[in-house]
């Protein structure tokens, strides 16, 4: 089921980048006062954005009734992992409850958003990593426009925006996640702001899955042609960019560069050991516990 659940949030993922590429298409907004308004496209015409839309909210939806229906009988608890804390959303008991329903639905739409702040959440890493030297690479002209106007803002903003927004995601869903039994209400509104704010942390911590392997994709591209294509050219300038606090040191023997093998580890490791670690010396020196247990 886990499985099934991260395939329909790919599949979800794609009809909304697929909407979302409906307006960076020249001839799709074109006028015909313009040369390139009367172009006429050769292949079938595409879905229309609003039916985008639809199968994206379709397919939450009909998932979350498939969720609530066979849930119980399969054993399956639905959970979304958050890295500081794992949420199960209970469907085991009393399936004919609305509140089921709903907790069905509710870890629908929050499966799905998760897995799209991270991917936007990455797209922002690699704009801010080659926000210099990149203007004329395609695919970072292909991820701004993704992030439209915030692809402008100061730097400083893009990287402080996802703590922002997911701190303030989790406050806002808080009293709907108590009123369902997913958590437990908090103490104070300092406790929910601490709570905000590790989540929001946590989503810094994925870029352990992508940015180590840019840098060994960079490495293997060093030493073995395999052609010259775009998406090659932005993971070596993304490396290259990634590796320039490395530079000085001697990561080089022969005619082998040991740097993006250093870099790969060095940022799996800070990024592996914070929230393996982290969280558990914080609750043993300062007795901070975010997250009490739920009595099962």
């Amino acid at each position: 089921m886990s499985l099934i659940d991260l395939i329909l949030n790919l599949a979800a993922l794609l009809l909304w980048l697929n909407w979302r590429s409906i307006r960076f298409d020249p001839l799709a907004r074109s006028s015909a006062a313009t040369l390139a308004g009367t172009l006429k496209r050769a292949e079938p015409r595409r879905l229309r954005g609003w039916r985008l839309l639809a199968g994206v909210g379709g397919l939450l939806v009909l998932r979350a009734l498939l969720y609530w229906q066979i849930g119980g009988a399969s054993g399956w608890t639905p959970r979304l992992d958050l890295t500081w804390v794992v949420l199960a959303f209970r469907c085991d008991h009393l399936a004919m409850r609305g509140d089921v329903l709903c907790s069905a639905l509710l870890y629908s739409a929050l499966s799905f958003l998760r897995i799209m702040a991270i991917f936007y959440f990455w797209v922002l890493a690699l704009v801010i990593i080659n926000r210099k030297g990149a203007e004329t690479d395609p695919l970072q002209k292909l991820l701004r426009l993704h992030l439209g106007p915030v692809a402008r803002w100061p730097w400083w903003v893009q990287s402080l925006l996802p703590l922002v927004l997911v701190a303030g995601l989790w406050a806002a869903l808080h009293p709907v996640l108590v009123w369902l039994g997913v958590t437990v209400p908090v103490h104070s509104r300092t406790h929910l702001f601490e709570q905000g704010l590790m989540v929001g942390a946590g989503i810094y911590l994925s870029l352990k899955y992508l940015l180590p392997l840019f840098l060994l994709l960079h490495l293997v591209a060093s030493y073995v042609y395999l052609g010259r294509n775009p998406l090659l050219d932005f993971v070596s300038l993304t490396s290259h960019n990634m590796l320039a606090p490395l530079r000085r040191l001697p990561l080089r023997y022969a005619m082998v560069d040991f740097a993006p093998l250093a870099g790969a580890v060095l940022i799996f490791l800070l990024l592996q050991v914070l929230p393996v670690h982290g969280l558990p010396w914080l609750e043993k020196h300062y007795h901070l516990r975010l997250w009490p247990a739920w009595p099962l």
